[in-house]
């Protein structure tokens, strides 16, 4: 019985003669699309993307901006401090960070995105005037919602809460079905 041997597969490297190599180093030195202006107005042309970043207070690569502990790492690196003596100089340079240069365009992205904004959830029509036929008959007794012969899903009382409680919080549909329906309602 014969063992064949397995060969590596290599694709050779030639010349292609369509590629004009100018055109695709400008190509690759371009700076980058930009949709957010905060960075858009601090981008230099003359750094790389990485350091760009850097001096603006943002991450290039999460993970290494947020680590994730590893336990026995740490605990090594807090053997070895120990055992060379020099405990507090080292633990007092972790803990001192570095403020960006270009500070103010993380702030004012992490200012965008806690600003408040509008939602734009709706239901589905059949949903809402499914909701609305159980509100109309049964008011807020949602165990006899559950048990009513138009629930094709099967939803659970709880299922049939939450999907009200949400309908309610829409104030374009909500309103609708009130100022429509006869029933009195509580908000």
């Amino acid at each position: 019985m014969k063992i064949k041997k397995i060969r590596k597969l290599k694709r050779k490297k030639k010349f292609n003669p369509n590629v004009n190599r100018k055109r695709m180093r400008d190509k690759l030195r371009k700076l980058p699309e930009i949709p957010c202006d905060q960075i858009k107005k601090a981008w230099e042309n003359k750094m790389s993307t990485r350091v760009n970043l850097k001096k603006m207070g943002l991450a290039y690569d999460p993970n290494e901006a947020v680590r994730i502990p590893n336990v026995k790492h740490e605990m090594l690196e807090e053997a070895k401090r120990k055992v060379a003596g020099n405990e507090d100089s080292e633990h007092k340079s972790e803990k001192m960070k570095v403020a960006a240069a270009k500070s103010y365009v993380a702030e004012k992205l992490e200012a965008e995105a806690k600003a408040p904004r509008e939602r734009f959830l709706k239901l589905p029509k059949g949903q809402a005037q499914f909701l609305t036929y159980l509100i109309t008959k049964y008011g807020e007794d949602y165990k006899a919602m559950s048990r009513d012969k138009k629930n094709h899903d099967q939803l659970t009382w709880k299922q049939i809460r939450a999907k009200v409680k949400m309908f309610k919080g829409i104030p374009e549909q909500y309103n609708k079905f009130v100022q429509n329906s006869d029933v009195q309602v509580e908000s």
